[in-house]
């Protein structure tokens, strides 16, 4: 049975962090002003999630899997089978699908930036154009998704998905040329071989742009997650700029809410995604993910000050724009997927704090929201299905 009252959780990707030196010894959420989310936390629950768990990458697709209950062990698929999902790919059952990044790569084979600049929607769908008319085939595709965020398909029995792989956002400064993907078995020495190839003719394709390279990763095939509706008797939405959480969320049965100007950077409609949220509430959905990528990306540039904006931002122009809308009838929860913290701008494994109001549940003394408060609240440590059961069940 489905609680008595409707949820939004608000995702704050990468929002956490570790002490930072410039401000006092405290992390940005502990320095941001944040009254909004420090008022869940005051009139709620507090404790802290394991959302990277050893033994799987520390990528957003996995920690926001974990968010929402499902379970790694038999139910990861790769990062590219959400994004497809998510533009409406039908994938075949030989058909492999890579998450592509457009990166930007120096004259010295150095990668200087994942995103290709942050680079612009249709420099980007041209981009994907090019490689297409030069380099697809029956076998290979290109996919448009949303900025640097595109899609490679190997379409084939011939092709596999054990390969070994690393993450642009975490290699920064490397050659590229020692992050090339490479095989697990005997099985995938053709799928690694073919990548490698593409990488490198990819760059002939695309010199002379910023976003002059590709950096293929985390592939899979089409997999079957848990229907979250289902499971929890709710109906549920999900509203995310990008691809990977949006396909996430088709895949468990929830509906994607589509909001124009919705970026995946700084620049992000706020208001336009709390409003959704909002309205999604009053139609009849009864639980709302509301997740915003501005504080990943700004973490992954190592960027102090951005960081502390886009907190700030996320905070009074969406997570309060939707309390003050919806009211305290509604219960809200607001954690990050996992840390980037600035000093080294790559995602690590460290649980991420977790605040949790409901309506008529005694709050537990917990006065703020960041990384210290959180884990001496009384939800104690959280994995697996225990937050949504306990957002969810009635």
């Amino acid at each position: 049975m489905k609680p008595p009252y409707k949820t939004v959780l608000f995702l704050g990707d990468g929002m956490a962090d570790e002490p930072v030196a410039e401000l006092g010894g405290r992390t940005p959420l502990q320095a941001a002003h944040t009254p909004h989310m420090d008022a869940i936390a005051r009139l709620g629950r507090s404790g802290s999630m394991q959302t990277l768990p050893a033994g799987f990458p520390t990528s957003s697709d996995v920690a926001n899997m974990s968010v929402l209950g499902c379970d790694l062990a038999t139910e990861m698929c790769g990062r590219g089978p959400l994004e497809a999902a998510s533009q409406g790919i039908k994938l075949g059952p030989d058909d492999i699908a890579f998450r592509m990044n457009l990166v930007t790569v120096d004259g010295k084979g150095i990668l200087r930036d994942f995103s290709g600049g942050h680079i612009a929607q249709a420099d980007a769908e041209e981009a994907v154009r090019l490689l297409n008319e030069r380099l697809g085939s029956e076998k290979v595709r290109f996919h448009a998704g949303v900025s640097y965020r595109n899609l490679l398909v190997l379409s084939g029995p011939e092709f596999s998905a054990n390969i070994s792989y690393d993450k642009p956002d975490d290699n920064h400064g490397e050659p590229v040329s020692k992050h090339l993907p490479r095989t697990k078995s005997t099985e995938g020495i053709l799928t690694a071989e073919v990548l490698r190839d593409l990488i490198a003719r990819a760059a002939e394709v695309l010199k002379g742009r910023e976003a002059n390279g590709i950096w293929p990763w985390s592939g899979g095939k089409a997999g079957a997650l848990h229907n979250l509706c289902e499971r929890y008797g709710v109906r549920a939405a999900v509203i995310s700029a990008v691809d990977v959480i949006n396909g996430l969320g088709a895949c468990m049965g929830m509906d994607v809410i589509r909001v124009p100007g919705a970026t995946g950077y700084i620049d992000t409609d706020y208001e336009g995604k709390a409003d959704a949220a909002v309205k999604a509430l009053a139609d009849g959905y009864d639980f709302v993910y509301l997740h915003v990528e501005a504080m990943d990306e700004v973490s992954h540039a190592q960027d102090l000050q951005l960081k502390l904006q886009a907190i700030e931002d996320f905070d009074r122009r969406l997570v309060g724009r939707v309390m003050e809308a919806a009211g305290p009838d509604v219960a809200y929860c607001v954690l990050p997927d996992h840390p980037v913290p600035l000093a080294t701008g790559k995602h690590t494994r460290t649980p991420v704090p977790v605040a949790v109001y409901q309506p008529g549940v005694e709050p537990d003394g917990v006065e703020s929201f960041d990384e210290i408060a959180a884990p001496k609240g009384a939800l104690g440590r959280l994995w697996g299905s225990k937050l949504m059961d306990l957002l969810l069940k009635g």
